[in-house]
């Protein structure tokens, strides 16, 4: 199955096609999680702590189908 992907701030220098605004589709098996996705790009999992599946916060067992569209994010800060 295809899905879409975008990483976000730090994730993004995992996968040197992530450039800022990409979208990468990706080919997974079917039945694959969010945490498939994020072992496919070798993302350390302690550095993805948001998962956003077609705009709505998942975890990352979550089970994909094709055509979802998703946002990893590591964690964020501010001041």
């Amino acid at each position: 199955m295809k899905v879409k992907v975008r990483l976000f701030a730090t994730l993004r220098e995992y996968v040197p096609q992530a450039k800022i605004g990409a979208t990468l589709e990706v080919e997974l098996n079917d039945g694959a999680s969010v945490r498939d996705l994020a072992d496919h790009f070798k993302l350390p999992l302690d550095l993805v702590k948001l998962a956003y599946v077609n705009g709505i916060y998942q975890e990352l067992d979550f089970v994909l189908k094709e055509n979802d569209e998703i946002g990893l994010f590591p964690p964020i800060g501010g001041g």
